[in-house]
């Protein structure tokens, strides 16, 4: 579950990045966040992923009180989350196998646990033939599938995508949110920033858009939302 209640983000620069927005995901929700540019919704990833802390307001992601959290235990935080990111962020110098495989080897995973759990994960985004593969010699989509796949390859409850077709054509982009409609599917509580209001008009989940950063409209219904805490 993701809860944010009254979180506001200013930075040193006086910028309001973030004011007063409330947000409340079940286990197994998935919504997406849109607006122009500047409107905060990055700012928002990174709130719950612990790159920033809030100026106000309190966040709580799997029932964990993010304020609670000190500064040496955020990596162990971040293994309940996947993350996407619009620039694949893959090291190029590394196998296909081994980008997916670096989460959980960070995590002190056995080789063979690493093993099976990375073919699975390629497997899922059909890119099991290409795990000896090195990024650079993959496309643009093939490149967002493998960050998908590292992504979700120590089946974090939490999955966060930040713009994951932002630089892909309408039929990659599609192709790409299909993928994390599935693993939501399964379970995973997913929460994508996209500025394709288009393409994520079409896909019958709930839309919040941001400006100016306050939440300023909600299309489509969540599920049952988690107690207040």
């Amino acid at each position: 579950m993701i809860l944010l209640q009254s979180v506001s983000k200013r930075y040193a620069t006086g910028q309001d990045a973030l004011s007063g927005v409330d947000l409340s995901m079940a286990p197994g929700d998935m919504a997406f966040v849109t607006g122009p540019s500047g409107a905060g919704k990055s700012t928002l990833l990174k709130l719950i992923a612990l790159i920033e802390r809030p100026t106000r307001g309190q966040l709580v992601v799997n029932h964990q009180n993010l304020a609670a959290i000190g500064r040496r235990r955020v990596p162990y935080y971040r293994r309940q989350l996947g993350i996407v990111f619009q620039d694949h962020r893959l090291l190029h110098d590394r196998s296909v196998f081994a980008n997916v495989a670096l989460p959980l080897a960070i995590a002190g995973y056995r080789e063979r646990e690493m093993t099976r759990r990375v073919r699975a994960a390629l497997d899922r985004v059909g890119l099991l033939h290409k795990e000896g593969a090195l990024p650079i010699t993959l496309s643009s989509g093939e490149q967002q599938r493998v960050g998908i796949a590292r992504a979700v390859v120590n089946k974090p409850p939490v999955l966060l995508a930040d713009e994951p077709t932002g630089n892909l054509d309408p039929t990659l982009s599609r192709e790409i949110m299909g993928l994390l409609e599935r693993f939501n599917q399964l379970g995973t509580t997913v929460l994508v920033v996209s500025h394709d209001l288009e393409l994520i008009s079409q896909l019958d989940r709930p839309i919040l858009r941001l400006h100016q950063g306050r939440l300023v409209e909600r299309t489509g219904a969540l599920a049952t939302e988690p107690a207040r805490v």
